[in-house]
């Protein structure tokens, strides 16, 4: 195939060659063109050091310790603003197994390219269009092959992120890891617990982001990496479930992933799906097609918080991933919720997160092999919450707040404004037309001359009113499996 190189990097190229260096394309950039994937980024090896490459290019930017320099081009693609050119390097011992100790430059290509991790990535393309391929990674583009440079065991000690990025790009590409590379990876698998926990993080997010996701994690289980990255998840491992399921906790999780993933749903989503049934087998009763898991979204959003916070996800990830965790086991039949109880169900997941709780519903539905994602009574759900929608549902949207009860009740601040605006809240879910500013600080009177120990238990019925959505899950399974 011919391959099209960008004007800016054959811009890049022609000031290197000037000044009397040569250039490359090299690794991922290349094997994409050659794959035909439009590349994420773009890097070019030069025998240039990095001190020439900055004067080569005024206003490039250096600033770490392995000879890359960052040329800007001014182009408008994001992709190719800043292009990493690199010097030529060779790398010894790996005593982190991560860094090389040391950095050597060096005088050709192929030395460069002995150094990198598989075959489809030690490829370079020179200025004429002629590929340098030392390690035969066409041939393996070609085979569809994830195969290590060299000797696998040691390309994995050198660096046992590789471990990770070998199952990645797998996933990513829909290739299959070569015979030997995969069992160098599971002889060296218990290297991946000596990396940062943020390196193995940015891997497992292009993994579920990739096509082949659930793909990806079977792989990660088959070749012993899974353990060192959600272990958790393992516990699913021929769980069977009961009468209502078909699939495994394990299979069933993985299912509701790739629906996600096939939907294109973001990294929360797809977390989310992966992750919602995580806490079953923990609170499995009995076994067959009566078996229990009562309170498994309560334990599963313990542990989904536990396990990315292991891994350093950002905290608004984290939180939300947990909360669809949490929520995602809604009851909802026609005509048995009324419009009080689809407000307190909007109060208790909030009305920004329904589109995502929709998403990992359906994504567990169709990991159970139901044919339909989305149901009539989702569909029906959907038109009560519209119905509702404009009434209140959380404190912020009560017609007073807390300043307004401390001034018409002339009292301090303290936890008094909160119980009364708790008790008010629960009664508009109730009652919407209630929400009035006049007939609030009336009800706030009244509340007011309740004494403490009073008020602050009315508060509390109101905190622990027991939703319909939560009484009809509990009333459906008590019919189903005949507990009274």
């Amino acid at each position: 195939m011919k391959i099209v190189v960008p004007e800016e990097i054959i811009g890049i190229s022609a000031k290197l060659m000037s000044a009397g260096h040569v250039s490359f394309l090299v690794g991922g950039s290349l094997r994409d063109l050659l794959i035909g994937r439009a590349p994420k980024d773009w890097d070019v090896a030069t025998d240039a050091r990095p001190e020439e490459i900055q004067k080569i290019f005024p206003g490039s930017v250096y600033e770490n310790e392995f000879g890359t320099v960052g040329v800007k081009t001014g182009s408008e693609d994001p992709t190719l603003a800043l292009v990493e050119v690199t010097t030529f390097r060779k790398e010894e011992q790996y005593s982190d197994f991560r860094h090389p100790d040391s950095l050597e430059f060096a005088a050709t290509i192929e030395e460069d390219l002995a150094r990198r991790d598989f075959t489809i990535n030690a490829l370079a393309l020179d200025a004429k269009g002629n590929i340098i391929d030392p390690y035969e990674g066409i041939a393996d583009i070609k085979k569809k092959l994830i195969r290590a440079v060299g000797d696998p065991n040691i390309r994995f000690r050198e660096d046992a992120l590789r471990l990770m990025r070998a199952v990645r790009l797998a996933s990513e590409l829909g290739f299959t890891i070569e015979k030997d590379t995969a069992g160098a990876i599971t002889r060296n698998s218990d290297l991946l617990g000596k990396i940062a926990a943020e390196r193995v993080r940015d891997e497992l997010i292009k993994l579920i982001m990739s096509g082949g996701a659930k793909e990806g994690m079977e792989v990660l289980e088959k070749l012993g990496l899974l353990r060192y990255v959600l272990s958790e998840l393992r516990e699913g491992i021929n769980v069977g479930q009961n009468k209502h399921h078909v699939y495994t906790v394990w299979e069933h999780n993985l299912r509701a992933l790739d629906y996600a993933a096939r939907k294109n749903y973001s990294l929360e989503v797809r977390l989310a799906s992966l992750l919602h049934d995580v806490g079953k087998p923990r609170v499995k009763q009995g076994d067959g097609p009566d078996s229990t898991f009562y309170a498994h979204e309560i334990v599963g959003a313990k542990m989904t918080s536990a396990m990315l916070n292991r891994l350093r996800f950002p905290k608004k990830v984290i939180d939300h991933v947990t909360h669809l965790v949490r929520h995602h086991l809604f009851y909802y039949n026609v005509g048995e919720v009324t419009e009080a109880g689809v407000r307190r169900f909007l109060n208790r997941v909030g009305p920004e997160n329904l589109e995502d709780l929709f998403k990992v519903r359906e994504a567990d539905r169709i990991g159970s092999g139901v044919p339909k994602a989305f149901p009539y009574k989702l569909r029906h759900l959907e038109f009560m919450i519209e119905k509702v929608k404009r009434d209140p549902v959380s404190p912020k949207m009560l017609a007073i707040d807390g300043n307004d009860i401390m001034l018409a009740l002339h009292i301090d601040p303290g936890p008094r404004v909160g119980w009364i605006l708790g008790v008010l809240l629960e009664e508009v879910l109730d009652d919407p037309t209630r929400n009035v500013r006049e007939k609030l600080e009336a009800r706030a009177r009244e509340l007011s001359k309740l004494d403490g120990s009073k008020l602050a238990g009315l508060a509390s019925s109101a905190r622990e009113h027991k939703e319909e959505f939560e009484s009809g899950v509990e009333e459906e399974m008590k019919k189903k499996y005949y507990v009274k």
